[in-house]
């Protein structure tokens, strides 16, 4: 299966490790991602946790923007895709 464009990281906040994602597609906990910046792949994880407004959230759709937890400082603009 081949990767697919989810969305992309506009800001990332270093000391908490959280990511805010503009997602262009779905999203679900549990779900396997990794982030590419440049055309570089940085690293994969699997998504435990995310947010909306300060709620937990099992899944997630195009069109929110999202707090992602992130194993690993990434700068804004990596791209993540669903793996």
């Amino acid at each position: 299966m081949a990767d697919i464009k989810v969305g992309e990281l506009t800001h990332y906040y270093d000391k908490i490790g959280v990511g805010v994602v503009e997602l262009s597609g779905d999203l679900a906990v549990g779900d396997d991602i990794k982030f590419v910046r440049g055309g570089e792949e940085l690293f994969t994880q699997k998504v435990v946790s995310m947010q909306a407004e300060h709620q937990n959230l099992e899944k997630a759709e195009a069109g929110q923007a999202i707090g992602l937890k992130i194993d690993q400082e990434v700068k804004e603009g990596a791209e993540v895709f669903k793996v």
